[in-house]
């Protein structure tokens, strides 16, 4: 068997020491001459300056359409309804014919009362008659001056008679008149309520209702909060301010109008006070009783500048911005936002309208890092969800309430 001597042992040893030592020399050499080469370069982020445009701020509330004029229509003479002259559910044009009720007892009082005013005439002819005679006789001092004057007296009664007698005959054409029942306004008509040949009795019962339909109501409340800002503000409170209209199923406000009453008073319970807009409904699509979001106009015209709802960044209570300064700097702007406008967000303050924002990346960006910038452009987005303001209205009238 061989035998390795301690010395051999001791220089193989040495030399695999050595090989190690040389290859961590290496590797630190490398280490150190390539440091510099591989840092990573400054992220790449997307910046535009903000939208500046004019813009006009809504606030959305909740309200109900109601009719503009509605009309129970009743009779106006008692008797049997003989006729309906509709069908339930049609638009009817005022003055066009809806019941008739039978006609014959009025036309029978009628005949009686022109043959009164007959008779009336034919006294008062015969008291002229009297009365010329009684004139004649008292020129030839043959008749005294008492029967001139009851002469005189027959003729004015007769008059009176025949004066009754007119008027009671204008009252049964006016009965007569009353036995066909006609639309009082033009509008979309209910079912009927009551069939021919029952009994309806003047200016009581309820043979249908009419309601308006163009244009429409819309009645909405506000609270007494909103009410101040707009008095204060100036706006909001003007007839004639324009508001538009969403109905649950829509997804834009499609329906303009204008407002057009405001209550005097506010609900001491409630908090709130009543306001109305009028909205036209040519085509008779909107009915009485729906529902609806009304949009009202809540400021006036203002320069405002818009950035993407994505670049604002929540900082705890605050909320920031990052712009990028001329350097490749990055740099927070707290701000004070507003309301969406096609989905760009109002800044009201703490940006100006020449700085560059992050509009893309912004997770990428340090307050006080660099970056690079690359330039981006800022687009509205028409009919996003959440509008609540807008660009001004052509036109808007703004008369006091009242006027």
């Amino acid at each position: 068997m061989a035998r390795i001597s301690t010395g051999s042992v001791q220089r193989m040893m040495g030399n695999k020491l050595a090989a190690v030592a040389a290859s961590l020399a290496l590797v630190l050499g490398a280490c150190s001459s390539g440091g510099d080469d591989a840092a990573p370069p400054p992220p790449t982020v997307t910046v535009a300056q903000p939208v500046v445009q004019e813009l006009v701020d809504w606030d959305e509330y909740v309200g109900r359409f109601e009719a503009v004029r509605e009309v129970d229509v009743r009779p106006r003479a008692t008797g049997y309804l003989s006729s309906a002259k509709f069908t339930d559910g049609q638009y009817v044009r005022k003055g066009q014919l809806l019941f008739t009720v039978d006609p014959r007892p009025a036309r029978a009082a009628l005949a009686q009362a022109r043959a009164q005013l007959a008779q009336a005439e034919a006294n008062l002819a015969n008291a002229r008659t009297e009365l010329a005679r009684s004139e004649t006789l008292a020129a030839a001092r043959a008749a005294s001056q008492e029967e001139l004057e009851s002469r005189n007296a027959a003729v004015r009664s007769g008059e009176a008679q025949v004066a009754a007698a007119r008027s009671l005959v204008r009252a049964r054409e006016l009965d007569v008149g009353f036995t066909r029942i006609t639309a009082p306004i033009s509008g979309r008509i209910s079912e009927r309520r009551v069939d021919p040949g029952n009994t309806v009795t003047a200016d009581q019962t309820i043979l249908t209702t009419i309601v308006s339909t163009n244009p429409l109501h819309f009645k909405f409340r506000g609270s007494e909060a909103l009410l101040l800002k707009y008095q204060r503000e100036g706006s909001g409170t003007v007839k004639g301010t324009q508001v538009r209209v969403r109905l649950p199923d829509e997804t834009e406000f499609l329906h303009t109008g204008k407002l057009d009453f405001i209550d005097n008073a506010i609900d001491a319970g409630a908090g709130t006070i009543q306001a109305r807009a009028v909205i036209p409904n040519p085509d008779g699509f909107l009915k009485a009783g729906m529902t609806g979001n009304l949009r009202l106009e809540a400021s006036t015209p203002y320069q405002a500048m818009l950035v993407p709802d994505v670049a604002i960044v929540s900082d705890g209570a605050r909320r920031v911005v990052y712009v990028v300064g001329k350097d490749g700097t990055v740099a927070a702007r707290p701000v004070q936002t507003g309301p969406l406008s096609k989905g760009l967000r109002v800044i009201r303050s703490g940006l100006k309208p020449k700085e560059s924002v992050i509009i893309s990346g912004v997770q990428r960006a340090r307050p006080g890092q660099k970056v690079t910038p690359k330039a981006g452009k800022i687009e509205a987005q028409d009919g996003a969800d959440g509008e609540v303001a807008d660009t001004p209205p052509a036109s808007a009238v703004a008369l006091p309430v009242g006027q």
